[in-house]
């Protein structure tokens, strides 16, 4: 059974119990969307709270762009504030019985809000749902793991262990554009599917 499943985080969604909401998209994130030229890349954002690379994207002209979370309050909470975003790229679902192609999934606070039991199961979902050259992208944290809420970290060691037999690591660094108070908490992740 999965506690963190989609009542945990709607109720966090309504208690705004949401520390992970910068208000705007991540530096690292941002800075990695304005070097991407082809604007016709099917991109998902797994786990993607109030979404706010999404609707950058989408302002910055790429068109083939989708949201999924287990819980309807955050896809809610994107059309409310962006009503342009289509509603069949919001994906209401569970990431795990999710079926697609994609170029590029972007990975923004997901991986640490899992049960650390799904972690084999992210890696082999991540790696089906991309296409041949697809590529993993974002960040993740390098907090020690909580004992039994999220966010749950990792250490370096532990994310080249899980991902080594199913990617390719282009980029794999401590992030140098992370904001103050998550510095030295962040990697920064380019993973091309192997």
């Amino acid at each position: 059974m999965n506690p963190f499943d989609a009542a945990y985080w709607t109720k966090r969604y309504q208690d705004k119990d949401t520390g992970w909401d910068l208000g705007a998209p991540s530096t690292p994130l941002k800075e990695y969307i304005d070097q991407i030229t082809d604007k016709n890349l099917s991109i998902l954002i797994p786990g993607a709270g109030s979404a706010y690379e999404a609707e950058y994207l989408f302002n910055k002209g790429f068109k083939n762009v989708f949201v999924i979370d287990i819980s309807d309050e955050p896809l809610k909470n994107i059309k409310q504030r962006f009503p342009d975003f289509p509603d069949e790229q919001l994906l209401h679902a569970d990431f795990f019985l999710h079926e697609g192609q994609y170029d590029l999934i972007l990975e923004q606070t997901f991986f640490c809000a899992l049960s650390p039991t799904l972690r084999t199961a992210y890696v082999k979902q991540m790696h089906k749902l991309l296409k041949p050259t697809g590529k993993l992208v974002g960040v993740v944290f390098t907090d020690p793991l909580n004992a039994s809420t999220p966010p749950f970290g990792a250490s370096s060691k532990e994310y080249e262990v899980l991902f080594n037999d199913a990617f390719d690591f282009k980029v794999f660094e401590t992030c140098y554009n992370s904001i103050k108070p998550r510095a030295g908490r962040e990697l920064f992740i380019n993973f091309k599917k192997k």
